[in-house]
């Protein structure tokens, strides 16, 4: 047998995020635009109780499905927020971080040849998740659509082989939020038709102006609904590495073997940790939602006022303007922004072809760094307009 790599794996390519990212090394005077990570540090609550469980000796193994008084505050924080019920014993798993939490739902229902209807411009590590499954990726294009799924072309796509729709919003690359109104009416598809939503509401603490809604709140859907989440955006906690699973119970059973031999269970003081930020620190998004409508805003009119045609984001901390009247492939224009601008932000090809187009800004940074790149990005296409 020769020595030959995974073809699933040889296949996939590094995220286009973190190629942009990981450019900066070699322009260090550069204003980075490119990663959507809260620049705010963990809350000092959080962080002692990490401490403590450190002190404590709770570093050991936990149960599979994560610590028991865990599981009872994500229960309690989706009951009193949403009016979510799931049970703790059955229904929720803890992971590491809502990246493994999605490996583990799509190892356990896909099989070869499987589809998942992903709407684009989408997050670039959804893709070769489905692909290392053996599964297809089929894209429903909401470039023209608002950013925002039709019902009529989602269900068009919609075949026998159609295991899964994959939702994200807050949405990221564009920070697009859903209405009850828009979410009733993609329900009305997902009735009709026997496959898994599977829904990443990484950043449903990030909603700028009226309340998240989810696919969770319907009961016809309950058990087709997997609903994924975690701490990495709300709370400031991306290397904590927490996020959670909840789902019915006859699913539940079979990710939790999943989960269990891919890593046993999440890191036992983070869990702690996380079992602080939910049960007594709920008020930090709201504290910083307040930067980031500010920031949001500031980056908004500024763009709108270098005459870019952007929608105006009401979630997460990213805006995805369009870059299309400038004449340049995204991954052209934002690499010359680097060189050319001082600028990182992330071209909008690395988030499907769907994405050509636009580029991705993320202002999870200071007012101070988003005004520095907000300069040098008019200076640049002021130059590139004069040419």
């Amino acid at each position: 047998m020769s020595m030959s790599i995974n073809k699933r794996a040889e296949s996939i390519v590094f995220s286009g995020i973190r190629q942009f990212a990981n450019q900066m090394a070699d322009y260090p005077d550069a204003v980075n635009l490119t990663v959507g990570q809260p620049d705010f540090p963990t809350p000092d609550a959080v962080k002692q109780a990490g401490i403590d469980a450190i002190r404590n000796n709770q570093t050991n193994y936990t149960h599979n499905a994560g610590v028991l008084e865990l599981r009872q505050a994500i229960q309690s924080f989706f009951k009193d927020s949403y009016g979510l019920s799931y049970r703790t014993e059955d229904e929720i798993i803890v992971t590491n971080g809502a990246s493994e939490g999605l490996d583990s739902v799509f190892r356990t229902i896909l099989e070869e040849g499987d589809e998942v209807i992903l709407p684009a411009p989408t997050y670039s590590g959804y893709g070769p998740l489905v692909e290392l499954c053996g599964g297809k990726v089929v894209y429903l294009d909401t470039s023209d659509t608002g950013f925002k799924p039709d019902p009529q072309a989602l269900e068009q796509l919609i075949n026998e082989r159609t295991k899964a729709v994959l939702m994200n919003f807050p949405s990221n690359p564009t920070g697009v939020t859903m209405t009850m109104d828009e979410l009733s009416a993609l329900k009305e598809v997902f009735e009709r038709h026997e496959l898994y939503i599977v829904t990443d509401e990484i950043y449903s603490e990030n909603t700028f102006g009226g309340t998240h809604c989810t696919f969770a709140c319907f009961k016809s859907l309950r058990d087709k609904t997997v609903l994924i989440h975690g701490l990495s955006k709300s709370h400031s906690m991306t290397g904590w590495r927490i996020g959670y699973i909840l789902g019915p119970a006859k699913l539940m059973e079979h990710v939790l073997k999943v989960h269990q031999y891919n890593a046993i269970c999440a890191s036992a003081p983070a869990q702690y940790a996380a079992i602080e930020a939910l049960a007594n620190q709920r008020h930090v998004p709201a504290e910083m939602n307040k930067a980031y409508i500010e920031r949001r805003d500031f980056v908004y009119e500024r763009l709108k006022g270098m005459g870019i045609d952007v929608i105006k984001p009401n979630g997460a901390f990213y805006i995805f303007p369009s870059i299309e009247k400038f004449g340049l492939p995204s991954y052209e224009f934002a690499i010359r922004l680097l060189k050319e601008g001082g600028v990182a932000a992330v071209p909008g090809s690395a988030f499907t072809e769907y994405g050509e187009g636009f580029l991705r800004i993320s202002y999870a940074y200071s007012m101070p760094v988003l005004e520095e790149g907000m300069n040098r990005l008019e200076k640049f296409i002021t130059q590139l307009d004069k040419r």
